[in-house]
């Protein structure tokens, strides 16, 4: 029987073809199903007993021959040497399909970020909460300082005048100017937003310094009668020295010594800047003589500083351009007006008995004004003694020429100016009471006609 050109019988072909999809499993092909002892060896080991056995290293392959076409033969007996050898045990590590990688897990989604807005739109809000926020402290900042919930009381006591025909914005200024209110226009708000515009009367009151806005309108609208705060007057007249004035004041309702305050260095510092040569030591002529209101039970030194405040603003009102073109300064000018006070009792006699202490500088003569005298040796109510007119000493205006060191008492305002600005024209160098008691002097020019008028009026005493 003819045979095929491969010599193999076909349990050899068989077994060669086992033999290959062995290999091929075991180089981890997926076409050839393990042999049924290769599934039972493989459930018993461990993988770490696998990994500890040593491995078979894979047999070179044998090239690939084509197999012949097969043509079936004619069935005769196998012989007992011809039967197919068994199939080649393969490693269980070889024949076991390969596991699949593990597949990482899912990356986890994070949640979607909030959108944000445009830049453009961010800064808007931005601005927007800022203005917001600026409009809210506007507005309540206009509440408190138009109502004042948390305002004091106010002190000290305040002179105030109130025009006839002011409106609320008028009176308004006047009171912040005086220290009364702390703003005008605020004070307005209030009287437009509590319907008391109109209601407000005209007159001289006397109100608190720092009062809160409705507190204000409250007296104003009581009118100039009102009690807002106990308060005393004190009068001190015009002309007299500390020392003359000292005893008035502290017969009053004031606390403390008024001497003690007008000579304390508190009071001499303040009179510096008011014209005072340095080194003076008394504020003579500076407290500024008129009536004063002042709160109750007020210490003395309010009643000094007032008259000092008051000097200060009656002097602005006074023109010192003659005074200084005849070297005259401010001190100067307040030591003349100290004794034209006390010389004068008529206005219109003040330039007059000026224009003589001027002449009389002038041709340096001696000004031979006895309230001099009587200021240095505190003598202002009885005869001077011909000792205390002999007395060398530097208010002696009858041996000394020129000006005393200091003025002689506190003028008033007509005193002052007919100090700065004496009567022009005039050649007067003597003055003399004239006989009666209107207070009048005769003026003369020659000591002839002096020694007449100085007889007349030693012949109207005469009993």
């Amino acid at each position: 029987m003819a045979r095929s050109t491969d010599d193999r019988t076909p349990e050899e072909r068989a077994a060669a073809a086992a033999e290959r999809a062995a290999r091929r499993a075991e180089r981890g092909g997926d076409s050839a199903t393990p042999p049924p002892e290769t599934f039972a060896a493989s459930a018993s080991p461990r993988v770490e007993d696998w990994a500890a056995e040593p491995q078979p290293e894979p047999e070179p392959e044998p090239e690939f021959e084509p197999e012949p076409e097969f043509e079936p033969l004619e069935s005769e007996p196998f012989a007992d040497d011809a039967l197919p050898a068994p199939p080649r045990r393969v490693s269980t590590m070889a024949a076991r399909a390969p596991r699949r990688p593990r597949r990482p897990p899912p990356p986890r989604r994070r949640p979607p970020a909030p959108r944000r807005a445009p830049h453009g739109g961010h800064f808007r809000r931005r601005i927007g909460a800022l203005l917001a926020i600026l409009l809210l402290a506007a507005a309540l900042y206009a509440l408190n300082a138009t109502f004042q919930p948390f305002h004091g009381d106010g002190s000290g006591a305040v002179q105030v005048k109130v025009p006839e025909g002011a409106d609320a914005g008028a009176i308004g200024t006047i009171l912040a100017e005086q220290g009364v209110v702390d703003s005008a226009r605020f004070f307005e708000v209030n009287a437009t937003v509590t319907n008391r515009r109109g209601k407000l009367r005209p007159g001289d009151y006397t109100l608190l310094q720092g009062m809160s806005n409705g507190a204000a309108l409250d007296a104003l609208m009581k009118g100039p009668k009102v009690k807002v705060v106990k308060t005393v007057n004190v009068t001190v007249p015009e002309g007299l020295s500390i020392r003359e004035a000292a005893p008035i004041v502290d017969k009053g309702p004031l606390r403390g010594s008024y001497l003690k305050a007008a000579r304390s260095q508190r009071t001499l510092k303040k009179i510096r800047p008011l014209g005072a040569p340095k080194g003076t030591k008394t504020a003579e002529g500076f407290l500024f003589p008129a009536t004063y209101t002042l709160l109750a039970k007020a210490p003395a030194r309010n009643l000094v500083d007032r008259q000092l405040a008051s000097f200060k603003e009656n002097l602005a009102k006074v023109d010192m351009a003659y005074a200084k073109r005849k070297n005259l300064t401010r001190y100067d000018v307040l030591i003349i007006a100290s004794m034209i006070e006390r010389e004068a009792q008529l206005d219109r006699e003040r330039p007059l008995v000026s224009a003589v202490i001027y002449n009389r500088l002038k041709e340096g003569m001696t000004l031979g004004i006895d309230a001099t005298i009587r200021y240095y040796e505190n003598n202002w109510s009885r005869p001077l003694r011909v000792s205390e007119l002999e007395r060398d000493s530097p208010y002696n205006s009858r041996l000394n020429r020129g000006l005393p060191p200091t003025p002689i008492g506190n003028p008033g305002l007509a005193s002052i100016k007919a100090a700065a600005n004496p009567a022009r024209g005039k050649d007067y160098l003597f003055y003399v009471r004239k006989p009666g008691d209107s207070g009048e002097h005769a003026f003369s020019s020659t000591d002839a006609q002096f020694q007449r008028d100085v007889a007349k009026y030693q012949a109207s005493r005469e009993p």
